[in-house]
């Protein structure tokens, strides 16, 4: 079998068939026969994968489909790789391969390793994925960390896939929001110097994590800092505010095995006597894209950034938004959203062709309106993908949890890493649609039992692993890597129909790669993770019932040869499945 992906191997054989029917003058030259695919049936009574060849091809064929849909499944059933050709419907055909097919399979997985499933369908586009960018005014929540663990976990997945990622956080060190936070550090800065400040007044952030913050300020400057006017001291205050407030958010997301290769100032719009966003504005104004007028008023729910006065806006529905949005305040000073435009344009000059960007579920209402600005940007060609998270509802043994000591308000993303793991709340909060609510319930991702994913899939791992050592026990002749077994094992033995149906979802990774890559949806390796330890495990459990089906047959070498060329595919798949989660493949459960 030439492909790894026995998916993109058969659709060369369907298409393969349909050419040799040209060739015969069964069908016309020249059909376009991009359109073709073979997918898996709804359902596994049907065969193992099915084709639209003749649906989609017989109209220009001047064919039945049906009719056009035999004559492909009669050329279909002399491959070598496919047992029956049947077809159902009204055209489609119905494939079921033969056990070669599989075994090649199995084969493939193990002589590619830790790079099976990998695909260059990028092709080394450019590819951006911005992901948290949270205000730097607090400390992290566990709805930060679906943020941040779905952007790093999609951020595998695209480089795996061939993509050229990015990885960027955008700074929000302009603005209103961060001169809040430097009044609100001032404040602690004179509780270290030992004032009463009494309570933090409203509009200001009262949490206790900015107290390091006041002492360190205190420590650098001592008392030099309280008889300033605000316009000195705010600046200074500032500046370490955020210096220590994005360490803070290094170091969690750090916890997290999260690492950038960007962040990007909001503040660097602004460096060096260049304003980038009035720059911004002036380019999409010379394009005509730019107005000054009034906006109707909302019907139905108001629209946060409707007034009722003339203002600058841009024609963002012109690229599919509602309506037009403004791009100055009334005191003058631009709207975050031009600031926003500004930042993406310099995505687009630093030559990214692919842009997503993740945020918060409340941000669903700016989502349009961006897209707008890229396509305006980009002359509609690139897109922005905006993946939205949903909440994260915090839970301990069914009941919520909505307190912290050091937040106040709500328990913070390193609490939650410190008592359950890391690797319990990546998977977890992967094992979910982005788009879809999560309950996180501390007290069941730490339970040792098949209702709790991360712990079901390592273990799949580590009980390859065991077998593995448990082999090596009875037959010292094993070589170090199992995967030298591949080649010489009879793997033709490995007839059991579990045992088959094992290699088949070994064989479905590299599609399932495929088809979370093409979608931006992480949690499909996450889903195909736990089917597949769930077979493995099944397997493990019918060698108990049935003797001959265990993994180790201590009288008969060359069959555990093969049983354990099966565990390798098994192991393998796990482990290149975790690491696009970023979670670990333990060889041990302690």
């Amino acid at each position: 079998m030439a492909e790894e992906n026995i998916f993109a191997e058969i659709l060369g054989r369907v298409r393969r068939a349909t050419e040799a029917l040209s060739a015969a003058g069964a069908l016309p030259a020249g059909l376009d026969r991009s359109r073709i695919t073979v997918e898996s049936p709804r359902d596994a009574a049907h065969g193992d994968m099915a084709t639209n060849a003749a649906m989609v091809l017989a109209k220009d064929a001047g064919k039945k489909p049906r009719e056009l849909a035999n004559a492909i499944a009669e050329k279909l059933r002399t491959d070598d790789l496919i047992s029956s050709a049947e077809v159902a419907g009204p055209g489609f055909i119905n494939l079921t391969l033969k056990p070669a097919a599989w075994l090649d399979a199995l084969r493939s997985a193990i002589r590619s390793g830790a790079r099976y499933g990998a695909t260059d369908l990028g092709r080394g586009t450019p590819v951006n994925i911005e992901y948290l960018s949270v205000n730097p005014t607090g400390p992290l929540h566990i709805g930060h960390g679906r943020c941040a663990v779905y952007g790093d976990a999609l951020a595998n997945l695209l480089a795996f896939s061939g993509f050229k990622v990015v990885r960027e956080y955008y700074v929000n060190d302009a603005g209103a929001q961060v001169d809040h936070l430097a009044r609100s550090v001032y404040l602690r800065y004179r509780e270290a110097l030992g004032e009463s400040i009494g309570p933090i007044p409203e509009g200001l952030y009262p949490g206790d994590y900015l107290k390091p913050v006041g002492e360190a300020l205190a420590a650098q400057y001592g008392e030099e800092l309280k008889d300033q006017p605000e316009t000195k001291w705010l600046p200074l205050v500032r500046d370490k505010a955020i210096e220590m407030m994005m360490a803070d958010v290094r170091a969690e997301v750090e916890t997290l095995r999260i690492t950038y290769d960007v962040f990007y100032s909001e503040r660097s719009l602004f460096a060096g006597g260049i304003d980038c966003v009035a720059e911004t504005v002036e380019w999409l104004r010379q394009r005509g894209l730019i107005y000054e007028g009034r906006l109707p008023p909302p019907k139905g729910a108001p629209i946060e950034d409707w007034e009722d006065r003339e203002q600058t806006l841009f024609r963002s529905t012109a690229f599919g938004d509602d309506i037009d949005r403004p791009l100055r305040k009334s005191d003058g000073s631009y709207t975050y959203f031009a600031s926003d435009i500004a930042y993406h344009r310099t995505k687009l000059e630093r030559g990214f062709r692919g842009l997503i960007d993740v945020w918060g579920a409340d941000h669903a209402g700016y989502v349009k309106r961006m897209a707008a600005a890229v396509a305006a940007l980009s002359d509609r060609h690139v897109e922005l993908d905006v993946k939205l998270v949903q909440l994260v509802k915090l839970l301990r043994a069914g009941e919520p949890i909505r307190m912290s000591k050091r937040a106040g308000d709500f328990v913070t993303l390193r609490e939650v890493v410190d008592e359950v793991g890391c690797d319990a709340v990546r998977f977890m909060l992967l094992y979910r649609r982005n788009e879809a609510a999560l309950d996180f319930d501390l007290a069941k991702v730490i339970e040792q039992s098949r209702d709790n994913p991360v712990f079901y899939v390592q273990y799949g791992h580590a009980r390859g692993q065991s077998v593995f050592r448990n082999a090596r026990e009875i037959f010292r002749d094993l070589p170090e890597d199992i995967a030298e077994l591949a080649d010489k094992a009879e793997l033709h033995r490995l007839s059991d129909p579990a045992e088959l149906s094992l290699m088949r979802r070994i064989a479905m990774y590299p599609r399932v790669v495929e088809g979370a890559a093409q979608a931006h949806e992480p949690h499909r390796i996450a889903f195909y993770l736990y089917d597949l330890a769930s077979e493995f495990h099944a397997l493990w459990t019918l060698g108990n019932a049935a003797p001959h089906l265990r993994f180790i047959i201590q009288d008969d070498r060359q069959m555990t040869a093969a049983r354990l060329v099966l565990v390798k595919g098994v192991v393998t798949v796990l482990a290149s499945g975790l690491a696009l989660l970023g979670v670990q493949a333990p060889d041990e459960m302690r």
